[in-house]
């Protein structure tokens, strides 16, 4: 998509106000719940709540982004074309990484005492609701919203900016990566070692298809399969 030197600065400017924005919306309930402990904090419900309204507002923020850039949503890849050999590669994808994490590395690098699982435990309340919410969380949060936020909007408007295209996908999902990383604040070797292989394989995803079907499915069935399973081997 060419544009004018106009008109990349208007997309420019459009992006990182975006990108700063969805940022903060992501943060937003996350710091009510944990700061407040409003009906117990993150956990049991709320998670469902948070899930909710990133949801909401990120695809409201993206709407009205989008439409002053005179896209819409299927400009960055949310389309139903081919959706089931998408689904299919994007499952095979998180059921792989799942195999691998709880499989070897989780035991292999402190099991519960990780500060990840840990966390992840402190967060279900133990009751089939709790883990309904939590599990609604990892998928629309994480496998709809961040997904549309971190990966098409980002690297197709991004790479929109640069003369040469291959240039412009090769920085966008670059930086694309690098963005998802740090905005889950790994804060060791193990936890910069479990993020980066996902967010290079989501990434690929997308730009292999060219849609959003197979990293939503990718990133939510591993969401759901890791809640699941520390649920199970972890948990009380």
């Amino acid at each position: 998509m060419s544009q004018s030197p106009a008109s990349k600065r208007k997309t420019i400017l459009v992006f990182v106000v975006t990108i700063l924005l969805g940022f903060i919306l992501f943060a937003l309930p996350n710091l009510f719940f944990g700061i407040s402990k409003f009906n117990g904090g993150l956990t049991g419900i709320n998670l469902f709540v948070i899930a909710l309204f990133q949801l909401g507002a990120i695809c409201a923020l993206l709407y009205v982004s989008l439409r002053w850039l005179g896209r819409d949503f299927r400009s960055i890849g949310l389309t139903p074309h081919n959706w089931k050999k998408d689904s299919l590669l994007g499952l095979l994808v998180g059921l792989s990484w799942a195999a691998l994490q709880f499989g070897w590395i989780i035991p292999s690098t402190g099991g519960a005492e990780r500060a990840d699982i840990a966390q992840m435990v402190s967060m279900m309340d133990g009751t089939v609701l709790g883990l309904a919410a939590y599990i609604a969380l990892g998928v629309i949060g994480g496998g709809i919203t961040e997904e549309l936020y971190n990966r098409g909007y980002f690297i197709t408007v991004l790479k929109d900016t640069f003369e040469n295209p291959r240039v412009g996908l090769w920085v966008a999902g670059i930086l694309s990566i690098l963005f998802f990383a740090l905005g889950h604040l790994p804060a060791n070797a193990v936890e910069w070692f479990d993020i980066l292989p996902t967010t290079i394989a989501y990434t690929l995803l997308f730009v292999y298809t060219g849609r959003l079907t197979a990293s939503m499915v990718a990133h939510g069935s591993w969401n759901m399969i890791a809640i699941l399973l520390t649920y199970a081997l972890y948990y009380g």
